[in-house]
């Protein structure tokens, strides 16, 4: 039955999330991120009380609000939000967010709760906020929508054979007080869906962007018109996957040590918004990286 509810929610999920992250304008991509990363920071702070902290829930959901709402705004008109400029905004929301949480938190009748409640808000923004932030900048940069499609199937393919790999085959346990279930097996068969998947999109980047150009799903700055050189490819798919497979196991150490299963139930079968985005958390930055430093090298 959880398998059954975990493909159910899937396949109804991902059309949604392909055609928000190829057509939709990047103000409404800016604020799905922004309600995405509010439900699994809300998520995180609640695991946050299992370590005896008294979250700071509402000013941590202002400030991650006002966070996006400057990058929806940043992204219309044009010119659009450029990555030096997403950058800019990035750096002053991180270090302007652990002075504004330790600044609201001293306010509180236990001064030995206001640190550790600054420090998780903090946390959550650089953790959660600013990586699905940099999604929405992603469709911002030169072939951004072809790569966002190739970052979501690349970590789609891993976590998905990885779990049935791991559960067939898996007898070599990765992390087992991390998370148990979790084998070598199933981590080496996620680099190699991966590594698959950045192989087959690089070989056909031209039919599939020519492809999404004909049905009006990108703008001709969006696609891969001519086929890109495979070996760095295969070296960003592996970081890609390494990364997000650390991210999986990140946030099971933040859940194992809170004591909880899953860090919600708002998604049947996989658990909360914070467990479905754990691996994109890590691997989004990654590729957010490589895309910025490609710029700087043209």
């Amino acid at each position: 039955m959880e398998l059954l509810k975990r493909v159910l929610t899937a396949v109804v999920l991902i059309p949604i999330v392909l055609l928000l992250v190829l057509r939709a304008p990047v103000p409404v991509l800016a604020f799905v991120a922004g309600v995405v990363a509010l439900l699994a920071i809300h998520e995180l702070l609640k695991l946050a009380e299992g370590y005896n902290i008294r979250p700071l829930y509402v000013p941590t959901y202002i400030f991650v609000g006002l966070f996006f709402l400057f990058i929806a705004i940043s992204s219309e008109p044009t010119p659009a939000l450029s990555t030096s400029g997403f950058a800019f905004i990035a750096g002053c929301a991180a270090a302007l967010a652990p002075f504004v949480f330790l600044a609201i938190a001293m306010r509180r009748d236990e001064l030995s709760s206001a640190f550790p409640a600054a420090m998780v808000s903090a946390f959550a923004l650089v953790y959660i906020a600013l990586p699905m932030a940099s999604l929405a900048q992603l469709r911002e940069q030169w072939q951004g929508s072809f790569f966002l499609l190739y970052l979501l199937l690349l970590v789609w393919a891993g976590d998905i054979v990885a779990y049935f790999v791991g559960k067939a085959l898996g007898t070599h346990r990765m992390s087992p007080r991390v998370s148990p279930k979790k084998t070598w097996e199933g981590a080496v068969a996620s680099v190699i869906a991966s590594l698959a998947v950045g192989m087959l999109m690089a070989h056909y980047a031209v039919p599939i962007s020519r492809t999404l150009l004909h049905a009006r799903l990108i703008e001709q700055r969006d696609g891969v018109f001519t086929e890109p050189h495979l070996l760095p490819i295969v070296l960003l798919s592996i970081v890609l996957n390494v990364a997000a497979q650390l991210g999986d196991l990140v946030e099971s150490v933040i859940k194992r040590g809170a004591g909880a299963k899953d860090s919600g139930a708002i998604l049947p079968g996989h658990g909360g918004m914070f467990d479905r985005i754990d691996a994109l958390l890590f691997a989004a930055p990654v590729l957010w990286a490589y895309m910025a430093w490609r710029v700087l090298m043209q």
